[in-house]
């Protein structure tokens, strides 16, 4: 007990601390307030034992810009994804196109996101990327809110609030997060009326809820993230939409994924994209922004002018409205696809599906001799590591048949996978991989051409030349952060597995 009472004697006050030089210059360059914060929470930590009692004052410089350059980390971080999962949702799904994110950073200032020029009076955001939308999907207006789920729960809540929906058996997904087609129905105020079975669904099914008087819109919904096969049967868009027409009830079409690009030109299965709906002749097909299209987080509504308008005009468009920074990205993204060879080479969704698996190995056998050179000359021993064939998948939600081959770099980690894992969380930028039976696999599909440099990078620090032997997370991220007194980052979490990790 006495030694406690003099460890804790020991620690100086936070008057006395402040007066220091070091301290002054950190109080005229961060705020004395914010920084009189940050030194009590380190002689809080100390005081509990989990901080060691530094020799002097001074001493107490380091802890605290450690502690300072902890707080000023942001939560949100840029990440090398080396999983091979291309749309990897936790990871944020589409990386942008260079276009994309030059415009969203131009757009981050003043502009006329609701201001008509022409006339100097007030203009509407929703004009932006409507007319893109309209010319490269065939429809008659576009309307874009916040994402897919949004823009779905928007058309429901404009053509069927109070009223019934009628929604195939075998298409009540859930559409991730734990959110379900039920569930949307249900919040846009709508009633869930349910036709046909699991597997077997037939035009007469819905045919007979639309003679009972109960349905105001027919919900079509496309199964992107699983499939069905054996003894199924659906009923396509063409006969919904003649139905539709028949009987007055409008047809809107639940895409998810919004493939503008040739999916064979990908070496992709069929997939259903905007366009499609569109001549089929749906009042409203939503699509999401950032999946297979590749632009940010957004859901676009495209049809009839009529059906557009409808959904306008609902005051939950207001709510689910984007912001000009994400109007500005999409808007660049969507213009690549005016030259389809284009998009192919400047969206980086697109460019990793159609990339071909021998140029993935030439990337990642250049990397393990960069690695090696690097371990070289730093005196380390060799890393146990080869380049291997393996399975890419498109993530998102989409595809879920879909393997594309690649070139992965194998690390043999043994028992030490984990903290292997753990280090590459911990380097700047954090490379995000997978493990597989005592092995650390990089994928090189989703490794961006100029990320190679931080993959190099970690890989050379890593200590030893058996996993078993490679430095802790905590070492390793203090040797790389020591120039800038930044502390080891929490470890952070591991990659999604459900819904398609690379294989």
């Amino acid at each position: 007990m006495a030694a406690h009472r003099d460890h804790r004697r020991a620690i100086p006050g936070v008057d006395r601390l402040l007066a220091r030089p070091w301290c002054r210059l950190l109080t005229g360059s961060h705020g004395r307030e914010w920084v009189t914060d940050r030194l009590r929470a380190v002689l809080d930590e100390v005081r509990a034992g989990r901080l060691p009692l530094p020799p002097s004052d001074d001493g107490f410089a380091h802890l605290l810009q450690h502690e300072i350059a902890r707080a000023e980390t942001p939560s949100l971080q840029p990440a090398v994804n080396a999983t091979g999962v291309i749309l990897h949702t936790n990871l944020g799904r589409a990386p942008l196109a260079a276009e994309a994110r030059e415009a969203m950073a131009r757009a981050a200032g003043y502009g006329n996101v609701e201001f008509d020029l022409d006339t100097g009076g007030r203009g509407s955001r929703y004009v932006h990327c409507a007319d893109l939308v309209s010319e490269l999907t065939g429809a008659e207006a576009a309307l874009v809110v916040n994402n897919c789920a949004g823009a779905v729960a928007l058309a429901l809540t404009a053509f069927a609030a109070g009223k019934g929906v009628a929604v195939s058996h075998g298409e009540l997904v859930e559409i991730g997060g734990g959110f379900r087609i039920p569930e949307v129905v249900e919040a846009a105020g709508a009633r869930l009326i349910t036709v046909g079975t699991t597997n077997r669904t037939r035009l007469a099914d819905y045919t007979r809820a639309i003679k009972a008087g109960e349905v105001a819109v027919i919900l079509k919904v496309h199964r992107s993230n699983f499939s069905m096969t054996g003894f199924t049967e659906e009923t396509g868009l063409d006969e919904l939409v003649a139905l539709g027409a028949e009987t007055g009830v409008p047809v809107i079409h639940d895409l998810g994924s919004g493939l503008l690009a040739d999916s064979a030109a990908l070496g992709l299965p069929e997939e259903p994209g905007p366009a499609m709906s569109v001549a089929a002749g749906v009042d409203l097909v939503a699509f999401s922004g950032d999946k297979l299209l590749g632009g940010p987080q957004a859901g676009i509504l495209a049809g009839t002018s009529a059906g557009v308008t409808r959904a306008k005009a609902h005051p939950l468009c207001r709510a689910l409205r984007c912001d000009k920074v994400t109007l500005a990205g999409l808007e660049a993204t969507l213009a690549l696809y005016r030259d389809p060879g284009r998009a192919m080479r400047r969206i980086p969704v697109l460019r990793m599906i159609g990339a071909p698996v021998e140029e993935l190995e030439g990337r990642a056998e250049a990397l393990l001799e960069r690695v090696a050179a690097q371990r070289t000359d730093r005196g380390v021993g060799p890393l146990a590591a080869e380049v291997s064939r393996g399975r890419s998948v498109v993530g998102g939600g989409t595809f879920p048949d879909a393997r594309l081959a690649t070139a992965v770099i194998e690390i043999d980690a043994g028992e030490a996978a984990e903290r292997w894992m753990a280090a590459l969380r911990a380097h700047d930028p954090p490379v995000v991989a997978r493990s597989r039976q005592g092995r650390v696999l990089l994928d090189l599909r989703t490794i961006a051409p100029g990320e190679e440099g931080a993959v190099a990078a970690v890989l050379a620090s890593l200590e030893g030349g058996a996993a078993s032997e490679c430095a802790s997370p905590e070492e390793l991220g203090a040797s790389q952060r020591a120039s800038s007194g930044e502390p080891a980052p929490s470890e952070r979490a591991s990659p999604e597995t459900a819904g398609g990790e690379a294989v």
